[in-house]
């Protein structure tokens, strides 16, 4: 049987990384904007804006997405 208090705190530590996973991949979005603006200028930023906006997309679905696989699993175990 597995510890009930190990699938707990392994949610947790899920949840409270999530905020340092979606700033990791907007953060590095917006870099690859910048970098793209600074070797391809154009009068608008385009890239950076662009590309910042897709990485905060991104990191949403993402986010999401793991909730909605933590609530399946709470669900699972409800079940059991």
């Amino acid at each position: 049987m597995s510890n009930p208090h190990k699938r707990q705190r392994n949610k947790w530590l899920a949840l409270i990384s999530m905020p340092f996973q979606m700033g990791a991949v907007i953060y590095f979005f917006a870099k690859a904007g910048n970098w793209l603006d600074e070797n391809y200028p154009n009068k608008q930023n385009v890239y950076i804006k662009t590309l910042t906006l897709f990485g905060v997309v991104l990191a949403f679905y993402n986010l999401n997405r793991q909730l909605k696989e933590i609530n399946s699993m709470d669900d699972n175990k409800n079940e059991h």
